[in-house]
């Protein structure tokens, strides 16, 4: 029973890890993938618990490289429906290899931020586009898109060298005046690649990265079922003959 008991523990800490998944599709892009665009869905959780209804997309195209710097535009929809009767996405977010030195963005989300923290539990990403000018990348200040709109503009990535291949991955999105969701008002959303056009790209389907205190608690399920496997071994030596 004890035996049966660690496996249940270690089901549950692992059930944890579908609650604020961090997924790890990525696109790699170089000079002659100007023109290739990719398409990602997002879905929407807050501090753990996953939020029905609550969704958006974007679509990044590669439309110049030149010199130190990669320029996109960018297509942002608020796809959120039933029972949210109210969203904003007031920004997005990625990360890069190699890292970016700056980055300068126009349209609906014409702010950015380097090297900050994402909220819900996503940690430091490498850059976010913002609606709105704040110092973070956890939103405010009004801006962004609302539920049925989409928004557009472009950005650039700069980096302090020329750069052959870039490769963008971990795609968030932030949420902002939710309305029909009992007791969340803002959350944040992890983006699953759809779609691509000629680019290499690899998408995670969905399949989730456990974050790092998440792997604590896995950590943990192990240890105790490795205990209990210990325990019931030590039993079995000492147990007394049948005559």
């Amino acid at each position: 029973m004890k035996f049966a008991l660690g496996f249940v523990g270690l089901a549950a800490a692992a059930s944890l890890f579908t609650a604020s998944p961090a997924l790890a599709d990525a696109v790699t892009l170089g000079a002659a993938d100007i023109g290739t665009s990719f398409t990602l869905n997002y879905d929407g959780y807050s501090s753990g618990t996953a939020i029905n209804g609550l969704t958006g997309s974007t679509t990044f195209t590669l439309t110049g490289v030149s010199g130190n710097a990669y320029t996109f535009s960018y297509s942002v929809t608020d796809t959120s429906s039933s029972p949210v009767t109210g969203s904003r996405i007031s920004g997005f977010a990625f990360n890069t290899d190699p890292t970016i030195a700056s980055a300068t963005s126009s349209g609906a989300f014409s702010y950015t931020t380097l090297n900050a923290n994402y909220p819900n539990g996503i940690g430091t990403v490498d850059v976010c586009f913002k609606g709105a000018s704040t110092g973070s990348c956890a939103g405010g200040g009004g801006g962004g898109v609302t539920q049925g709109s989409t928004g557009t503009g472009s950005f650039t990535l700069n980096f302090s060298q020329p750069v052959s291949s870039l490769t963008l991955s971990d795609f968030y999105v932030r949420y902002q005046s939710i309305t029909g969701v009992p007791g969340i008002g803002s959350a944040s959303g992890t983006g699953t690649l759809t779609s691509t056009s000629t680019s290499t790209s690899t998408s995670s389907g969905g399949t989730s990265v456990p974050e790092p205190g998440m792997l604590g608690l896995m950590a943990g399920g192990l240890v105790a079922v490795g205990l209990m496997r210990r325990r019931r071994s030590v039993t079995a030596t000492f147990a007394p003959a049948i005559a």
